[in-house]
């Protein structure tokens, strides 16, 4: 008898088995491991790296792809990786594209400066934040300086039990008055957005005489004297620098249940990282399988290791040279198939009005389909073809995986970008597709532990396909 209706499933009530929990607990582990250890777009690279690596996977320079399974990194911050499938690559290939970056505070090229007796550093926010939300709560600082001589010195302080955190100050109620009156986009000032470093000065055979600009100063210059002790670094070095400020501590579980997992740097970790495990339980492809995980998707995907950049094509160029030189890259395009894996915003409890509930993403309801994002009257979209969308359907039906489909809030409210636009000008077919959040874009997000194995499946199932 064929169903007419159709209603989506709760993950919960499709993985009841012992096997599905057991795997859906370890691949729960394992991601908020990768969580709290990879907080920048660098450090998330590297993990992938390193788990490609183990995996067998050889990396390969630009113009060499060597091997079955090779990969490539640009800039530390994107990474292209493939293996051959059973046909060949002019048959076009799978591709799941994920973004490796994340809102945050990002240090200014000439940060430190000390007032009313604590040392600050200055930040410029990237990406799309709630201003207020990063006040008042510990902060660590994660990312890279970089010497003259080229010496690349990792930094990363405030995640370990004996490490200070960073923090910064918020209004008392008491003084807030006239903040509470503003509107939310005024009340809170970019350039208030100080973190604060330091309180004690420096000993006083070691103090400044002057420092131009501040007067004295000899709690910055007690702050330059830490870091040079834990880092070989000086004040200059800091214009050759790539530090964020993002939250501090470990990811963690949410609910009395376990069945939440909070964390920041979920959009879009959390494709990255079942885009790579899916990879991984995927050995034997029909087609060849290529992953993406790019930088710069929360700004626009700009800049030369964004998606608006070549790195894509110049890799596919070097595949094509190494595996099959006789295929022509524009018609390997037009007969692959790719998922543009990113989060969808779940609908929040609190907040029910701004969704059409019947275009709504549930938390534990499986990864979502998103259509077509922009804004409005669909303004800056991708918006894939129903045959694509059916054939996806086929695959996950026969994979057994939930899913749900959704758009990002009511029409006139909502609206996002995605990579996936960047992916269809290549003539393949594309669709946003990727588990809801909570909280999204907050130092806090929330995801499901469920719809994380689901979504593992998903990108498996079709990487398979």
């Amino acid at each position: 008898m064929i169903e007419l209706e159709f209603e989506t499933k709760n993950c919960w009530d499709v993985y009841t088995d012992k096997k599905s929990k057991t795997a859906m607990e370890k691949l729960a582990v394992g991601y908020m491991d990768f969580l709290s250890r990879c907080k920048t777009e660098r450090e998330t690279v590297e993990y992938v790296r390193g788990a490609l690596r183990k995996a067998g996977f050889v990396e390969s320079a630009a113009g060499d792809f060597k091997g079955d399974a090779v990969f490539r990194v640009a800039k530390g911050k994107t990474l292209f990786a493939a293996r051959k499938g059973k046909r060949p690559l002019s048959a076009g290939f799978r591709l799941v594209g994920a973004h490796a970056d994340t809102p945050r505070l990002d240090l200014k090229q000439r940060p430190l400066y000390q007032e009313c007796a604590v040392a600050q550093a200055k930040t410029h926010y990237y990406g799309g934040i709630r201003k207020h939300q990063w006040l008042a709560r510990p902060l660590a600082l994660h990312g890279v300086v970089v010497k003259k001589d080229g010496t690349v010195v990792p930094v990363s302080i405030g995640e370990e039990p004996s490490d200070p955190v960073f923090a910064i100050s918020d209004l008392l109620p008491h003084l807030a008055y006239k903040q509470a009156d503003k509107k939310l986009s005024d009340a809170f000032e970019a350039e208030k957005l100080n973190i604060i470093l330091g309180h004690s000065p420096a000993e006083e055979g070691k103090k400044p005489a002057k420092d131009k600009g501040n007067g004295k100063s000899p709690i910055k210059h007690k702050v330059l004297e830490l870091l040079n002790a834990r880092y070989g670094i000086t004040e200059e070095d800091l214009y050759s620098a790539e530090l964020q400020a993002v939250p501090a501590g470990a990811a963690r579980r949410v609910g009395l249940d376990g069945g939440i997992i909070g964390g920041f740097g979920q959009d879009d970790r959390i494709c990255v990282y079942a885009g790579l495990m899916a990879l991984l339980a995927a050995p034997r492809p029909e087609h060849t399988q290529v992953v993406l995980f790019w930088d710069k998707e929360e700004i626009g995907s700009e800049g030369s290791t964004g998606a608006k950049s070549h790195f894509f094509e110049y890799c596919l160029e070097d595949l094509v040279a190494g595996w099959e030189p006789r295929a022509k890259p524009r018609r390997i395009y037009e007969k692959s198939k790719a998922l543009s894996a990113d989060v969808h915003a779940a609908m929040d409890p609190d907040y029910q009005d701004l969704h059409e509930k019947l275009n709504a993403a549930l938390l534990g309801y499986g990864p979502c389909f998103c259509k077509f994002t922009g804004h409005r009257g669909k303004v800056g979209a991708n918006d894939a073809h129903p045959e694509y969308v059916a054939w996806l359907r086929s695959v996950l039906a026969k994979a057994g995986v939930p899913w749900q489909m959704a758009e990002l809030g009511k029409v006139d409210h909502g609206g996002g970008g995605t990579v996936a636009k960047f992916l269809a000008v290549y003539g393949m077919d594309v669709i946003d597709f990727g588990p809801p959040v909570l909280s999204m874009h907050s130092p806090f997000e929330l995801s499901s532990v469920a719809d994380l194995y689901a979504t593992m499946l998903a990108y498996k199932a079709f990487l398979q396909s």
